[in-house]
């Protein structure tokens, strides 16, 4: 998974980005402080591991991980090529989803792009160039297109009329996410890669000390609810800096600081469980003395997929999946209990995974 984590300059994204990759990308108060993407691998926190690794000591844990992209910082024009322009659009188009950063705290000693804090303006700005961007994009896929269409291909004249509907849609400056479309459409609007069809959650930045204080209480984010809310994104209210701080910190320490702020949870893991939901993804486990691992899967993907994520051999060769759901392995405290109570499930091929799945697969090539 590869998250590009975006924003306005000087919003708090690079020093988000910081915090949660530990990765240390430079974060200055003047704007394109971020020019060449800074990339960060962090694991993704799943507590599963942590029992596992207890039930099978084994030599290596191996979690699955998260890739962050910190984009540089995007002004108003930039899909005319202002900033940093189009260089900026391009690293968008390599991720699967957009954090976009919007800053909700007031601070006189950071500057603000625009000149003053305004959460729906600055989404507005950074959603417009977006918007703009895949315009050109489309305009371009169907005028080729209707082309096209004479040859009597059966796709041009499906792209000419998704293209002339997305154009439509674009133009009332609403992002292609929300246009409905059919599976058919789906799968060509892949082929184009456009930018608003990416899910997107919003990291409205807040203060430190607004920590605690009831989300909807906190200046700009009914705003940011509301224009998530109209666009089919999420919204994750979070304090960069306070996750500076926390990034830091060993666990037991990190822990405490959690408890203190009433808050449970760390940003990230948050950052992570929501970014999971958003793009439909869960977790099965593979156990044993020489690795516990977390894999990675689309909600709905079926076993010998889910082989082949491991090793394409697996897919090819599928026999069978061993499965028993995390939950009872932890209860009963070994493999070998379940088997014996029959609790370690054989399934086939059209069995789809569940998150959470402790799974041995058999395979022969």
């Amino acid at each position: 998974m590869k998250l590009g984590v975006v924003g306005l300059p000087n919003v708090g994204k690079s020093t988000l980005f910081n915090a949660i990759t530990q990765a240390g990308a430079e974060a200055a108060n003047y704007p394109f402080c971020t020019i060449e993407p800074n990339t960060g691998v962090v694991a993704v926190p799943d507590a599963r591991l942590d029992g596992l690794a207890a039930m099978y000591s084994p030599r290596k844990v191996t979690p699955a991980v998260v890739e962050f992209v910190d984009i540089a910082g995007l002004v108003r024009g930039a899909s005319r090529g202002e900033g940093l322009g189009n260089k900026f659009l391009s690293h968008i188009r390599e991720c699967d989803a957009i954090v976009h950063v919007v800053r909700c705290f007031e601070d006189e000693n950071i500057v603000h792009v625009e000149g003053s804090v305004d959460p729906a303006r600055d989404i507005d700005t950074i959603n417009l160039e977006l918007i703009a961007a895949d315009h050109e994009t489309v305009q371009r896929r169907y005028e080729r297109a209707q082309k096209m269409v004479k040859s009597g291909e059966k796709r041009y004249a499906e792209e000419a009329e998704l293209g002339k509907r997305l154009l439509a849609h674009l133009e009332q400056l609403r992002p292609a996410r929300t246009c409905p479309v059919s599976e058919t459409e789906r799968a060509l609007l892949r082929e184009w890669f456009l930018l608003t069809t990416k899910p997107v959650i919003y990291a409205a930045n807040i203060a430190e000390d607004a920590l605690g204080t009831p989300e909807d209480e906190l200046p700009g984010i009914p705003q940011v609810k509301a224009i998530a809310s109209q666009e089919d994104a999420r919204v994750l209210v979070i304090s960069a800096r306070i996750e500076s701080e926390i990034a830091q910190m060993d666990a037991a320490e990190k822990q405490a600081f959690l408890e203190d702020l009433g808050i449970g949870r760390s940003g990230l893991d948050r950052l992570v469980s929501a970014c999971y939901d958003l793009l439909g993804l869960i977790s099965f486990l593979t156990a044993g003395a020489d690795e516990c691992r977390a894999w990675t899967i689309k909600r709905g993907t079926k076993a010998p997929q889910a082989a082949g994520k491991i090793h394409s051999d697996f897919e090819r060769g599928f026999i069978r999946a061993e499965i028993v759901p995390y939950e009872t392995l932890m209860e009963l405290g070994s493999m070998a209990a379940c088997r014996e109570k029959g609790l370690v499930r054989s399934e086939g091929r059209d069995y789809v995974m569940q998150d959470g799945d402790v799974t041995l697969f058999r395979f022969n090539v």
